[in-house]
């Protein structure tokens, strides 16, 4: 009989067949996930001259979605750090895609805006899950890097929305581009039997036959008896994990990175919402506004992956600060305009340093807290952060209800990113806590010795 320790087992992994199944379905659920997102972007537009819309109004129809996701994010969290992983990531799926799929039918602003909130719900659900289950089965060498694989398809889906929207909608109405999102309900049934249950829930409820076929798949040069003892090396002292946030010197930490994740989201959802309809009020077509959003993504998609692979190889801390502050540069120059290639190329930028750094600093969360609690850390800090989104677009509403110059639109939405490089910047890192921890440690067993 061996003592199986799962934490060393996977973090000593070799990337194989088991990783590229999470890998797939990850990157597939978040590559809807952003979908889903975005496609409002999409739309505003249209739907402002078709339902006689005020930006105010449209800003607040942007902010339902994004006030479900503040709910679903800290409630599924939670959830999930209870009854498991899996399940949870089932029933947000079911949720955002059911209910982006009824958009489409919708016949006002208001039946609209009721399904774009229960949407959120989903929405707001499935990122902190999809990223906890991804940091639970990475290997360590790669951790940053998977994750931010993974949330690269959310960037994906937002060049998926506004390229459909260019061809679809001139032929089948904006309501068109919502039942897309129907898709991920037709692959529930292989879904759920390839998604694993995370380690730390299958010891915690005592399943073993599970745990060690899963590890199988994750270690298969590791042999597992069912007489082996696992460990469980990381518990709960509390029945409620969003204690556990504050607990062990962690309350700076989690405060600031509320702060970070309430700042980035406000420019993500802000720009997301409202670059096309900027840009459009800077003298551009709506085919090539929409052109702008494919740029801000697909910023994102290569600033993630390039500093990812930093993160993995220097830390992350040492390299969003500086990707925030950048942001904030950037955005501030758009609004003077210049060359259309200059233009593009700060767009996408400007997607790198905001939707890009959002991507990371999730993975540098999920590696920061201990298994138990982090999913509620993830769910907890989305949830603040939807509260940013929500204000991205009544905020950028406003500003273009009050006509103000082009230029003080996005030195607002620049300001937040300042905020969330000093935020990062004051989290202790994580060696700290480890090595406090060690020393109160050994100062507990020198006590108890000298008694």
């Amino acid at each position: 009989m061996a003592a199986i320790n799962t934490n060393e087992v996977i973090a000593n992994s070799k990337f194989n067949r088991f990783h590229w199944s999470l890998l797939l379905w990850s990157f597939l659920i978040i590559a809807f996930d952003g979908y889903d997102l975005v496609v409002y972007g999409t739309v505003v537009p249209v739907l402002i001259e078709n339902w006689n819309l005020t930006s105010v109004e449209a800003g607040a129809m942007g902010s339902y979605g994004l006030f479900g996701m503040m709910f679903g994010a800290v409630f599924f969290g939670t959830l999930a750090d209870r009854i498991g992983r899996k399940k949870v990531v089932v029933m947000t799926v079911i949720l955002f895609s059911l209910f982006t799929v009824l958009c489409g039918f919708a016949n006002s602003p208001t039946e609209f805006s009721t399904y774009r909130f229960l949407a959120g719900l989903g929405l707001g659900g499935i990122m902190p899950n999809i990223i906890a289950l991804l940091t639970d089965y990475s290997p360590k060498s790669m951790r940053s890097m998977m994750v931010s694989i993974v949330l690269c398809g959310y960037s994906v889906g937002g060049i998926l929305a506004p390229l459909l929207g260019i061809y679809l909608m001139p032929q089948f109405g904006w309501e068109s581009i919502f039942w897309i999102a129907g898709l991920p309900l037709l692959a529930l049934p292989w879904m759920y039997k390839q998604l694993p249950e995370t380690a730390s829930h299958l010891i915690r409820t005592g399943n073993k036959k599970e745990l060690f076929r899963i590890l199988r798949k994750v270690s298969p040069e590791t042999e597992f008896n069912e007489n082996d003892e696992v460990l469980e090396l990381e518990k709960s002292d509390s029945k409620v994990p969003l204690a556990g946030l504050f607990k062990e010197k962690r309350g700076l930490s989690t405060v600031m990175f509320w702060i970070a994740f309430f700042s980035c989201l406000l420019m993500v959802y802000g720009l997301n919402t409202w670059l096309p309809k900027l840009m459009m009020d800077a003298g551009y077509a709506l085919n090539s506004s929409l052109g702008f959003l494919i740029a801000l993504q697909g910023g994102a998609i290569v600033g993630t992956l390039i500093i990812a692979r930093l993160c993995d190889k220097y830390g992350a801390k040492k390299l969003l600060v500086p990707m925030y502050a950048s942001g904030a540069v950037v955005l501030t120059l758009l609004g003077f305009g210049g060359n259309i290639v200059v233009i593009y190329v700060l767009v996408a930028i400007a997607g790198a340093a905001t939707i890009g750094a959002q991507n990371i600093v999730q993975a540098y969360v999920s590696q920061y807290y201990p298994a138990y609690i982090r999913s509620t850390a993830l769910g907890t800090a989305s949830s603040i952060g939807r509260i940013g989104g929500m204000l991205g677009p009544v905020l950028g509403g406003f500003l273009l209800s009050i006509s103000l110059p082009i230029q003080m639109n996005f030195i607002a939405f620049a300001i937040p990113g300042l905020i969330a490089a000093i935020a990062l910047g004051l989290v202790p890192d994580k060696e700290s806590h480890a090595r406090q921890k060690e020393v109160k440690i050994q100062t507990s067993q020198t006590s108890e010795t000298t008694i």
